[in-house]
């Protein structure tokens, strides 16, 4: 896992911007499951229009790579699938920025984060349920065997936190039976 301080970089800045956002990903899987290594935090962000001057101000360009106002305005404008990197100069650390869009399932995971504190910081993170479904949609798109893995972590750690009822219904709607059965052969 990354140090605490790295995920600070980005975080704190949220947090004073008051932006919506979760903390998903191979951070998430962490916090859920077992610690492996990342390089980088995933977030969903929920950023309007009128916001995105603040927003690149908070990541000042002496420290950050942050793309200009119009890439962002651009990435935030898709409904779907929508994507923008922040890089630390000094540490290299990275975000990967996924704008809400119209996906339904960042809304649904957005109105639904979860409050953590994280080594002094509030964090909010994504619902384990949200992780899961989307390391399980990864792995469709990728097949990459670790997004298996971080499944099987948060289902060994942090089983009693999942509502598996509404996830497996989630699972159906979505088509990833075939995927969530790969985890149980994972095993």
């Amino acid at each position: 896992m990354p140090d605490h301080n790295l995920i600070r970089i980005f975080i704190s800045r949220l947090n004073n911007l008051g932006v919506q956002y979760i903390v998903t990903g191979a951070v998430a899987s962490i916090i859920y499951g077992e610690p492996r290594l990342t390089h980088d935090l995933d977030l969903v962000i929920e950023l309007d229009m009128e916001d995105v001057d603040r927003f690149v101000d908070a990541f000042p360009l002496e420290k950050f790579y942050c793309p200009p106002p119009e890439i962002i305005q651009l990435e935030i404008s898709r409904p779907q699938r929508g994507h923008f990197n922040l890089i630390h100069h000094d540490t290299g650390f990275k975000a990967d920025i996924y704008p809400s869009g119209k996906d339904k399932l960042h809304q649904w995971a957005l109105n639904k984060k979860k409050r953590v504190d994280f080594e002094g910081e509030v964090i909010w993170l994504a619902p384990v349920e949200y992780v899961i479904l989307r390391k399980l949609q990864y792995y469709r798109e990728g097949g990459s065997e670790k997004h298996l893995q971080d499944v099987y972590g948060i289902l060994e750690i942090s089983s009693d936190e999942i509502d598996l009822k509404m996830l497996k219904e989630k699972i159906r709607k979505m088509g990833l039976e075939e995927e969530w059965q790969k985890v149980s052969d994972f095993r």
